[in-house]
C-alpha cells in the first residue's frame, strides 16, 4: 500500500488570540483529528540514522504482525533564540528543515514500506514530547525508537531514555 503524506510545517500558522479575552492561551490552535485509519498504530521516531533505520524496521514488522498502520514521525529543529540574543526567558525559533521532505521522498520508493500502511508527520519541537503527542493523537499502541550513541547522549540524555521515563504508553528502543 502506498504511504501518505501529512505534513505540519513548523512554520504554520497560529491564530492570534482575542484582546478582549481573558485567557490568552484560549485561541490554541486545535490538531487536525488522524485518520482513522491509524487508531491504534505504531510510531515511530525517524530522522534516517541508523538507529532510526533499525527501529523503523522493527515498527514494520510489529504494525504488519498486529494488522495496523504505522505513523513515522520526523521532528524538525528548534533552537533557542537566547543562543543569538540572550534574552529571558528562552524563546525557539523555527529552523528551516527540507529533511522531511526528503525523507518522505526515500520512503515513499521504499519497497520494505509495502508491507503496511504507513503515513509521515512532521513536527517541531522537543523529541520526546512531540513523539508522545503523537502517541496520544493516534492513541498509538507503541512507540518504537533507536537508541542514542555518543557523547550528546551521555551528556544531554539520551531521546530514548527520557521518553521511557514520561511516556503515557510502551516504548520500545531499539539497539
Amino acid at each position: 500500500m502506498a504511504g501518505h503524506e501529512f505534513f505540519e510545517p513548523a512554520d504554520r500558522k497560529r491564530p492570534v488570540a482575542d484582546p478582549m479575552a481573558t485567557d490568552p492561551l484560549a485561541a490554541e490552535e486545535p490538531r487536525q483529528s488522524c485518520d482513522p485509519a491509524f487508531k491504534h498504530g505504531v510510531v515511530v521516531g525517524f530522522d534516517g540514522s541508523m538507529s532510526s533505520e533499525r527501529a523503523l524496521a522493527y515498527a514494520i514488522g510489529m504494525a504488519h504482525r498486529s494488522g495496523s498502520g504505522l505513523i513515522i514521525v520526523h521532528v524538525a529543529n528548534r533552537l533557542p533564540t537566547t543562543v543569538w540574543a540572550g534574552c529571558e526567558p528562552p524563546v525557539f525559533v523555527d529552523v528551516p528543515d527540507h529533511r522531511t521532505e526528503v525523507l518522505g521522498l526515500e520512503l515513499a520508493c521504499a519497497e520494505y514500506l509495502s508491507e503496511v500502511p504507513w503515513i509521515l508527520v512532521e513536527r517541531g519541537g522537543d523529541i520526546c514530547h512531540e513523539l508522545e503527542e503523537v502517541g496520544r493523537e493516534y492513541e498509538a499502541d507503541a512507540i518504537v525508537v533507536g537508541s542514542t550513541h555518543g557523547i550528546v547522549g551521555r551528556i544531554f540524555g539520551s531521546v530514548a531514555g527520557r521518553l521511557a521515563k514520561r511516556a503515557q504508553r510502551p516504548v520500545i528502543v531499539i539497539p
